[in-house]
């Protein structure tokens, strides 16, 4: 029998006991001290005994903890009498295991306290009942997202589709419930409206089935933020180029259907900033700086415009101290060229000998999506390619799922050289720290990220992956 000690005071830690007790298991013994002893329900005597002490005491709880525990549990009220609780537990037996309810945001440096964050939880239970938002399985596996509660929305692509013909692949369909009865998966099995499908996998694939089920798939630039942001500095570019990155702009905005916001820094031609201006309206906004930090009024218009996805020119891009600032956002940020970028039909990633080109997958397909871009993977065949092919087989299964084709090229030639050929397209780069270093430091790399600079002819899409 292994001996479990409960220490409580107040409502919760009342709840909690009752709660043991109703939970069945021959295999634990607990012994149970409260300040003011309570009535239980369903006591079996064999498995819980109870004592009336204040539980802060040390003399009193030296004497219970001459028995061998393998766990304390701590539900008290009051934030004082469970930090000396928890110092008098240390005292008598350093490294016995102590499992916290914690309401106030309370830590320890010994790694065998654990705390439970009694707010954390109620607020992740709450966001349960949220529409639109997944269910994840809390208190199941790792917690991280593996299990997961999906409702299946009417207009669903998965509706009255058989579960043989779903492609699964890292995630899969473990139950499905309707009308609060649980039907167990086979390949003939249908899915139907309004069907509750458990979900099982690697977190982010399941982020992923989860926006197809609800048809997420054009919300860019959202989960990073939800505005478009296009910076502007007089003193960088020529006024053509500024209107033509205005035309860009707008016609991005157009597509998305977000508002756009558009900064200015170092005016120096009334004319053009009058015209600049005129382009304000509904869902255009313009703002003036006419004096201050150019670099640091970004990272403030960020927060006050939400920014989630940032528009420059090539000089300001190249900008090693801007490109810094830029990489802090943690935002994608379009390079634009000189290029039409209307006229783009594909979308290009160079396939790296790392996992960076798979964190942004979810935002290449979401972007190619909205703006009718063919996606093409380039992979250099001379390369390591263990790790690529990997990224490859990871794009090949969205493309499954989004029912979205993507052609991938084997290049004995390096694609560097293949794309500079292309007349026109936008060319994917993983957003890393590693691309604030200086251009010059990139010509001792063979890091294909690294050498983006020589496409800077054509756009450019940055998105960050340190956070992803």
């Amino acid at each position: 029998m292994k001996k479990i000690l409960i220490l409580s005071s107040g409502d919760v830690g009342t709840h909690f006991i009752q709660r043991v007790i109703d939970t069945y298991t021959s295999e634990n013994i607990y012994y149970v001290v409260e300040l003011k002893a309570k009535e239980y329900e369903r006591v079996n005597p064999s498995r819980f005994k109870f004592f009336e002490f204040d539980p802060t005491s040390i003399y009193k709880l030296s004497n219970i903890l001459k028995m061998e525990f393998i766990q304390v549990l701590i539900a008290m009220d009051n934030k004082a009498d469970v930090e000396n609780t928890i110092k008098n537990i240390k005292m008598i037996k350093k490294h016995l295991r102590v499992v916290v309810m914690d309401e106030w945001g309370l830590s320890y440096e010994d790694g065998s306290v654990v705390f439970i964050n009694a707010k954390d939880i109620l607020a992740s239970k709450l966001i349960d009942f949220l529409p639109n938002v997944p269910v994840i399985a809390q208190n199941v596996g790792l917690g991280e997202g593996e299990v997961m509660e999906v409702s299946v929305p009417f207009g669903s692509s998965f509706v009255y589709k058989h579960l043989g013909v779903i492609q699964q692949k890292n995630w899969k369909i473990a139950a499905i419930y309707r009308n609060r009865e649980l039907l167990l998966p086979t390949r003939r099995r249908m899915i139907q409206p309004n069907d509750i499908l458990l979900l099982v996998g690697e977190p982010q694939v399941l982020k992923t089935v989860y926006r197809v089920i609800k048809r997420e798939l054009g919300q860019f630039p959202e989960p990073f933020g939800t505005s478009l942001y296009l910076y502007v500095d007089m003193t960088k570019n020529d006024p053509d180029s500024i209107r033509l990155m205005l035309m860009q702009a707008k016609f991005i905005q157009e597509k998305l259907a977000k508002e756009l916001f558009i900064r200015i820094v170092n005016p120096n031609d009334i004319e053009l900033l009058e015209e600049i201006k005129s382009q304000s309206d509904l869902s255009t906004f313009v703002d003036v700086l006419y004096e201050g930090d150019r670099y640091g009024v970004v990272a403030e218009d960020k927060k006050r415009f939400h920014v989630g996805f940032v528009l420059v020119s090539n000089e300001i891009f190249f900008d090693t101290e801007m490109r810094k600032i830029l990489y802090g956002m943690q935002v994608p940020v379009l390079k634009l060229s000189q290029k039409p970028f209307e006229q783009i039909k594909e979308a290009a990633l160079i396939v790296s000998e790392s996992r960076e080109s798979e964190k942004i997958s979810n935002a290449i397909f979401d972007f190619s999506e909205q703006f009718d871009l063919k996606i093409e993977l380039y992979n250099f065949i001379k390369e390591h390619q263990e790790i690529k092919e990997q990224v490859i087989e990871h794009y090949y299964n969205l493309s499954a799922i989004f029912s979205k084709n993507i052609k991938v090229f084997k290049e004995e030639e390096n694609p560097i050289r293949v794309l500079k050929s292309h007349k026109n397209f936008l060319h994917f780069v993983p957003f890393s720290k590693k691309l604030t270093k200086r251009v010059f430091y990139s010509y001792f790399s063979t890091d294909s990220d690294l050498m983006y600079h020589h496409l800077e002819d054509f756009h450019q899409m940055f998105i960050p992956v340190d956070n992803l």
